[in-house]
């Protein structure tokens, strides 16, 4: 559904004071990116948020990722892979170069990716995503292993550029336990900070306040814009 300007301007105001009122719980100097997941939605309404100041755009698919990149290659957005990333596809997605890949989500696609971006001369920045609440539905690396992981990739795999983290909150309508998923991921990034991480990537449309609240300093908002 295209939506007209008036509505878009209202939906993306409303998510803006949101954060606004969330961020400054936490400092008011902390400061909080708005990735726009647009995979639901046409590219008219990408096009309108740019012209109302949105920059950062996210897509679950390369394929998708491809396509919206073309057809909008004359804006300069910035462009981040959000959804788990097959192997077969990481070829395409180097050479898309994305500004950000959220979901590095196990050591073996790390090393796939490296072997890769090696073999293009190429490097790329991304997210370690972690498995937060345990859930057998989700990818992402254990709690446990987390810092472990993130360490090892830092010093195996010189081609990528790891940024931070990434979580998606617990898969249920209990706030305590999607607050308990975000807290944890918040501080095994608050560990990682002296290995250079500067990115805490938590929160969606239905919970991106909360992840704020925990610290998150990148959320991933697409349905509230496109109401």
């Amino acid at each position: 559904m295209v939506l007209d300007k008036e509505q878009l301007r209202a939906n993306l105001d409303e998510v803006i004071w949101n954060i606004e009122e969330a961020r400054i719980t936490v400092s008011e100097h902390h400061i909080v990116k708005l990735v726009t997941v647009a995979k639901y939605t046409e590219i008219e309404n990408i096009q309108t948020l740019y012209e109302l100041g949105q920059r950062a755009f996210g897509e679950n698919q390369v394929q998708q990722l491809k396509e919206r990149m073309t057809q909008l290659e004359e804006l300069p957005l910035e462009w981040h892979m959000i959804g788990s990333l097959q192997k077969n596809k990481i070829n395409n997605l180097i050479d898309l170069r994305p500004a950000l890949m959220q979901a590095l989500d196990s050591l073996e696609l790390a090393e796939e990716l490296n072997k890769k971006l090696e073999a293009k001369k190429s490097k790329m920045s991304c997210l370690l995503q972690i498995n937060a609440a345990n859930e057998e539905s989700k990818s992402g690396v254990s709690v446990e292993k987390a810092l472990d992981i993130y360490q090892e990739i830092n010093e195996r795999f010189s081609n990528i550029n790891l940024k931070g983290v990434m979580t998606i909150g617990a898969h249920t309508e209990e706030s305590k336990l999607i607050q308990k998923s975000f807290e944890t991921t918040h501080g095994i990034y608050e560990k990682l900070e002296k290995d250079g991480a500067t990115v805490c990537s938590m929160g969606m449309s239905s919970d991106y306040t909360l992840a704020i609240k925990c610290g998150s300093n990148l959320v991933r908002v697409g349905s509230t814009l496109f109401k």
